[in-house]
């Protein structure tokens, strides 16, 4: 177990289960990377499709599927002590039909660096592994460190936009990790109070919304026009490597845009997985992303 002096670095989450899990499937990319960097790699049964760092550990697991099609028979038949979901990333009908069967799912949802940093801490307590607690210490240092500079700039306001679809281009807004990630890196979101609309020409401010339709639905990707993205004048723009794949061919794309980061030939190539993937991958996004912004 962890000792008290480590207790005050987290606060406990609901977890469906009263003893370490000997049996794990990791329906979650970054979790999963997560998991072996904790020392807990040995517990993972099987793993999704994209769950793909560290290569040479899931090259040799078993793949149940894509987060959004796992097969649910197939881990059901696996007998895992423990499933890890993720609210965003998987489906709700896939969660309910594994606890139906009597599987454990812990669905976790962090929302911003702080929540994604007690989720490595839940980890570590509930698997009542430690070996790693100096490593995310560490990651928790260098997260304070880069924050604490962020503020003593905050007269200096870097905006940045950073699309994570194109054809329509799609974004996030404040109620995400990304979000969250670049205000700790210095950046200011340019869609950050931006709602996604339906339908899509409501969206793209070509007709007017539904509420109706927009009703129990995720807004927190919007889908964005150039012109407002030109509009919101950004200094950054971040083209990341997933979920869509951005290339050096989409530069000339935003490099037309009047606006400063095309100006100034700030528009940057960047690994996906920095932007959108939490756990302890963190750790790089908090090493190379502060230098791209402004």
């Amino acid at each position: 177990m962890m000792s008290d002096e480590q207790h005050k670095h987290y606060q406990k989450m609901d977890v469906p289960v009263d003893q370490p899990p000997r049996s794990v499937v990791s329906l979650v990319p970054s979790v999963t990377e997560s998991l072996y960097d904790l020392n807990l790699g040995a517990r993972l049964l099987a793993v999704t499709d994209y769950c793909v760092r560290p290569a040479d550990k899931v090259a040799r697991l078993p793949k149940i599927g894509g987060t959004k099609n796992p097969d649910v028979a197939r881990i059901i038949a696996l007998r895992p002590e423990l499933v890890i979901a993720n609210q965003e990333e998987n489906r709700r009908e896939d969660v309910e039909a594994l606890r139906a069967a009597g599987v454990p799912v812990w669905v976790t949802f962090p929302k911003t660096v702080r929540d994604a940093m007690n989720l490595l801490w839940n980890i570590m307590y509930l698997f009542e592994e430690t070996s790693m607690v100096p490593r995310v210490r560490l990651i928790e240092q260098t997260l304070d460190w880069v924050e604490g500079v962020s503020r003593a700039k905050e007269e200096r306001v870097c905006k940045v936009f950073a699309p994570i679809w194109y054809e329509p281009l799609m974004t996030f807004n404040a109620d995400t990790y990304s979000h969250d990630l670049l205000r700790v890196c210095g950046g200011t979101n340019i869609f950050a109070e931006r709602e996604r609309r339906y339908p899509l020409s409501a969206d793209l401010g070509a007709g007017a919304p539904d509420a109706e339709r927009a009703a129990g639905r995720d807004t927190r990707y919007p889908r964005v026009t150039l012109q407002e993205v030109a509009a919101a004048q950004p200094d950054v723009i971040l083209l990341p490597s997933e979920p869509f794949p951005f290339t050096q061919e989409h530069i000339p794309v935003f490099a037309q845009l009047n606006c400063p980061a095309a100006k100034n030939g700030k528009i940057h190539l960047v690994d996906g997985s920095l932007l959108t993937w939490h756990g302890t991958r963190a750790a790089y996004a908090l090493d190379s992303l502060p230098a791209l912004l402004c």
